[in-house]
């Protein structure tokens, strides 16, 4: 049986779309965001709290991680009274949740876990395989563009703010590059190739790992 398979994919890339069909193929949960519930009941707080301290979500953290990175006289590493506001509980506490219900999926029953880091948090696991989703951005504009129809410049626009809001999350919290192909064990370019080969693809990797 497979363990766990962390999917890290740039926007565009159809990684909501590979992620699930690798999932079914392995007959494993899809962990997306069932992250953020947890996280919610686990601290107490309400889950518009936790997404906003989620790297997925379109009002999340790494939005404001991103924005903050803009702003005079404030950089990625240095920017912890900026967040203060945020709320009553501290961005890290949230991150420290994450780590931890990530962790508990990879331990008890595995899955296919999209985005939050996972390949960084399990960096080293045995039985994780770490998979990066990317593409050209002329492709992934038109994946875009043709899933959510939009505008040229809507699509310009929020391809921008979804990569540097990942980026920004990654950057920050782990001082890693998420573009780095190090940190995989497999790069696709899934502008190029079908999700359905892409998920094949991923899935007989995933078998292979003793």
């Amino acid at each position: 049986m497979a363990g766990v398979v962390t999917v890290s994919a740039t926007f565009g890339a159809a990684g909501s779309v590979i992620g699930p069909a690798v999932a079914e193929r392995l007959g494993t949960p899809f962990v997306d965001r069932a992250i953020p519930y947890t996280v919610a009941a686990d601290i107490g707080c309400t889950l518009e709290e936790a997404l906003a301290h989620d790297d997925r979500s379109e009002r999340g953290l790494g939005r404001i991680l991103s924005g903050a990175a803009r702003l005079p006289n404030i950089s990625l590493g240095g920017i912890d009274s900026y967040l203060s506001d945020q709320g009553v509980v501290p961005a890290e506490e949230f991150l420290l949740r994450t780590e931890k219900v990530i962790r508990e999926i990879a331990e008890h029953g595995g899955g296919v876990i999209l985005g939050r880091a996972s390949q960084l948090v399990l960096a080293g696991h045995p039985t994780a395989l770490h998979v990066r989703l990317d593409g050209p951005r002329k492709r992934r504009l038109a994946n875009v563009r043709e899933t959510m129809e939009l505008s040229p410049q809507e699509a310009e626009r929020l391809l921008d703010d979804n990569d540097r809001a990942r980026n920004a999350y990654v950057r920050h919290f782990y001082r890693a590059d998420p573009t780095d192909p190090a940190l995989y064990d497999l790069v696709i370019d899934s502008t190029r190739l079908a999700a359905a080969a892409c998920a094949d693809i991923i899935v007989t990797a995933a078998l292979a790992i003793p």
